[in-house]
């Protein structure tokens, strides 16, 4: 089971071949690309935005749960 929801930042999990968002062009997502999930489809895949540092979108993809990791910034804690 995963725990991602709504806007976490995730990293991809291998390399992905895609389409840029706006103008089509082949694009490779590669393995640690981050990007955000802007929605989710039952638990199982998620939509995830990738954008440039300047907030400009480069790619939507579904992505399957078992292809994403969550990104941590703050200290997690164990639970025993």
């Amino acid at each position: 089971m995963n725990n991602f929801k709504e806007l976490d930042m995730v990293a991809l999990t291998e390399d992905r071949q895609t389409t840029h968002f706006e103008t089509g062009v082949p694009i490779t997502l590669y393995k640690r690309q981050v990007g955000t999930i802007v929605m989710e489809y039952d638990g199982k895949a998620f939509e995830v935005e990738f954008s440039n540092n300047d907030g400009t979108t480069y790619a939507m993809e579904t992505v399957p749960a078992n292809q994403l990791i969550l990104l941590h910034y703050q200290l997690v804690t164990a639970i025993a």
